[in-house]
C-alpha cells in the first residue's frame, strides 16, 4: 500500500511536469554506458575465474616450458581483480580536469573509448597469448568506471527538475545492479561461462559503450554547465527546453542565475580550495562519510559466504550459480523501488533505514552462521539474511551517496567534490578487498560485526548532520548547512552587489 502511494505521488509529480523522452534517454543511455559497465565488471570475472587461471598457466608453459607456480597464479589473479579498483581511483582523480575541458556530456562520450579499448584487450588476450592484455584491460575499464561514477551523477543532477532529481538520479544505482545481474546471467555455463567462450564475456563490454555513443551526441549538454561555466545562455535555454519539453524556461534560467550570484566565484574550485573552505566543510564531511560507508558497510564481503551457505543448505554445486542469480535480481528490484519512493520518502530516511536494516540483518546473520552446523535449516535463514542485507543496501545506501554528492555542492565546487568522493569510494573499495580476508581469518563468522559497527555509525551521523534535500534547489541545500558551518546567510546588500556584478556576464 505504501509503495502504491509512493508510485502514485511520483506519477502526480510527472503529470505536473511530464518527463520528456529527451530526459529519459539521457538518464537511461547515460547510465547504460557508465553505471551498467561498472556493475557488469563487478560480477563478470567470477564465472570464468577457473578458465582464466588455466589460460595464465598455459601461457606460462608456452613461454617458459614449465607450469606456473601456484603462488604466481594466485598473484596474477589477485592483480587482475584488484587492478580494477586502482584504475577506478586513477579515473576519479582525473575527473575534475577532464570535465573542465569536455563538459559533462563530452566527458561521458570520450569515456566510451576506454570501454571499447578495454573490451578489445580483454577479449583478444587469449588469442594473443598475453595475460598482460587482460590485466591492462581491467585497469583501463577501471579508469572508465572511475570517470563514469563521478560524471554521470553530476550530469543527471544538473539536467533534472528538482522534483524528480532523486528518481532520475537512481538510474545510476538501477543500472549498476542491472549490470551485476547481467554479468551473473551471461556467466552461466549455458551462455558464455564456458572455456571456449569466456573471452566473449569481456567483448560484451563494448556493446553498451557503442549504444551510448550512438545516442548521447544527439542529447544536450548540461544547461547549468553551459550557462555558468561556458556563459552560453542561448545554449542553456535550448538545453532546458529539450530536457523539460516546454518553451518558457525563464524560471529555470533565473534559478541558475540566482545560484551564480550567490557563489563566491564562478571559476571551478580546486580540491585544495574546497577542503579549505569553511562554507562547505560539513557538506564535504558528509559526502566522505556516506561514500566511505557505501563501500565499508560490508556488501562486497557477503559474496565470500554466499556459495558456502548454499552448499551447507544442501543445494547441489551445479545449481548454486542459478540460485545466486536471486542476489542480482533482489539488487535490481530494490533499486527500482527506491527510485519510485525516493521523492516521497526522501534521501535521509532511506539512507538511515538502509544502514540500520543492514546492521540488524548482519547481526542476525552472525547468529545464524554460528548455529549453522548444529541446526539443519539454519543455512536457509542465513541466505534469507543475505538477501535482506542486499535489499537494504539497494534501498538507499547503494545509490543515494552519488545523488547527495551532486546535491550538496553548488556548480563551482561540484567537480572537485566528485573527485574527492570518487577517491574515497575507490580507496575504500580497495581497502575492503585487501583487509577483509585478514578480518575474516581472525574473527571467522564474527567478521560481520565490524560492518554492523560501520552501519550504526553511519546511521547516527546521518541522523544528526544530514538535512533533507528532496525538492530543494542547490542554493536551498547550501543554506541548510549554513548554521552547522557557522556562516551567515548572504545579506540583502551582499545579494544586491552580486546581482550588479552578474550583469557583466549576462
Amino acid at each position: 500500500m505504501c509503495l502504491d502511494g509512493c508510485a502514485h505521488a511520483l506519477l502526480l509529480s510527472f503529470l505536473q511536469q511530464p518527463i520528456t523522452a529527451c530526459l529519459l534517454s539521457a538518464a537511461f543511455f547515460g547510465a547504460l554506458g557508465s553505471s551498467f559497465i561498472y556493475g557488469y565488471n563487478l560480477s563478470v570475472v567470477n564465472a570464468p575465474a577457473t578458465y582464466i587461471k588455466a589460460f595464465y598457466n598455459q601461457t606460462w608453459i608456452d613461454r617458459y616450458n614449465e607450469p606456473v607456480a601456484a603462488e604466481t597464479v594466485t598473484l596474477l589473479w589477485s592483480i587482475t581483480v584488484s587492478i580494477f579498483a586502482i584504475g577506478g581511483l586513477c579515473g576519479a582523480l582525473s575527473v575534475s580536469y577532464i570535465i573542465r575541458v569536455l563538459g559533462r556530456r563530452g566527458t561521458l562520450l570520450v569515456n566510451n573509448s576506454f570501454a571499447v579499448i578495454a573490451a578489445l584487450l580483454m577479449s583478444l588476450g587469449e588469442t594473443a597469448k598475453s595475460f598482460e592484455m587482460l590485466i591492462i584491460g581491467r585497469f583501463i575499464i577501471g579508469v572508465d568506471s572511475g570517470i563514469a561514477l563521478s560524471v554521470l551523477p553530476m550530469y543527471l543532477g544538473e539536467i533534472t527538475p528538482r522534483h524528480i532529481r532523486g528518481s532520475i538520479g537512481q538510474f545510476n544505482s538501477i543500472l549498476i545492479c542491472l549490470g551485476v545481474f547481467t554479468g551473473q546471467v551471461l556467466g552461466l555455463p549455458e551462455l558464455l561461462g564456458q572455456e571456449s567462450r569466456w573471452n566473449y564475456l569481456f567483448a560484451f563490454l563494448a556493446f553498451p559503450a557503442v549504444l551510448q555513443l550512438c545516442v548521447l551526441p544527439f542529447l544536450p549538454e548540461s544547461p547549468r554547465y553551459l550557462l555558468m561555466e561556458r556563459r552560453d545562455e542561448e545554449g542553456a535555454r535550448r538545453a532546458f527546453q529539450k530536457f523539460l519539453g516546454k518553451d518558457d524556461v525563464s524560471e529555470e534560467l533565473e534559478e541558475v542565475h540566482a545560484e551564480a550570484r550567490a557563489q563566491e566565484t564562478l571559476q571551478a574550485v580546486s580540491v585544495f580550495q574546497l577542503m579549505k573552505s569553511q562554507t562547505v566543510r560539513w557538506q564535504l564531511v558528509t559526502v566522505v562519510v556516506t561514500m566511505a560507508s557505501y563501500q565499508l558497510c560490508g556488501l562486497n564481503a557477503l559474496w565470500y559466504y554466499t556459495n558456502g551457505i548454499l552448499l551447507e543448505a544442501g543445494f547441489n554445486q551445479e545449481i548454486v550459480p542459478y540460485i545466486t542469480l536471486s542476489t542480482g535480481g533482489i539488487e535490481t528490484l530494490a533499486a527500482i523501488i527506491s527510485g519510485l519512493v525516493i521523492e516521497r520518502i526522501g534521501r535521509k530516511p532511506l539512507l538511515i533505514f538502509g544502514f540500520t536494516a543492514m546492521a540488524v540483518f548482519f547481526s542476525l546473520l552472525t547468529v545464524f552462521l554460528n548455529f549453522q552446523d548444529r541446526v539443519s535449516w539454519m543455512p536457509y535463514l542465513s541466505y534469507i539474511c543475505i538477501l535482506a542485507v542486499i535489499a537494504s543496501f539497494c534501498s538507499g545506501p547503494g545509490g543515494i551517496p552519488f545523488i547527495l554528492t551532486g546535491e550538496l555542492f553548488e556548480q563551482a565546487s561540484r567537480p572537485a567534490a566528485f573527485m574527492i568522493a570518487g577517491t574515497v569510494n575507490w580507496l575504500s573499495n580497495f581497502a575492503v578487498g585487501l583487509l577483509f580476508p585478514f578480518i575474516q581469518e581472525t574473527l571467522q563468522t564474527f567478521a560481520f560485526l565490524v560492518f554492523v559497527a560501520v552501519c550504526i555509525v553511519a546511521s547516527i551521523y546521518l541522523y544528526i548532520v544530514l538535512p533533507e534535500t528532496k525538492n530543494k534547489t542547490f542554493m536551498d541545500i547550501s543554506q541548510s548547512f549554513a548554521k552547522i558551518n557557522q556562516i551567515p546567510y548572504p545579506s540583502p546588500s551582499h545579494e544586491m552587489e552580486m546581482v550588479e556584478s552578474s550583469t557583466l556576464w549576462h
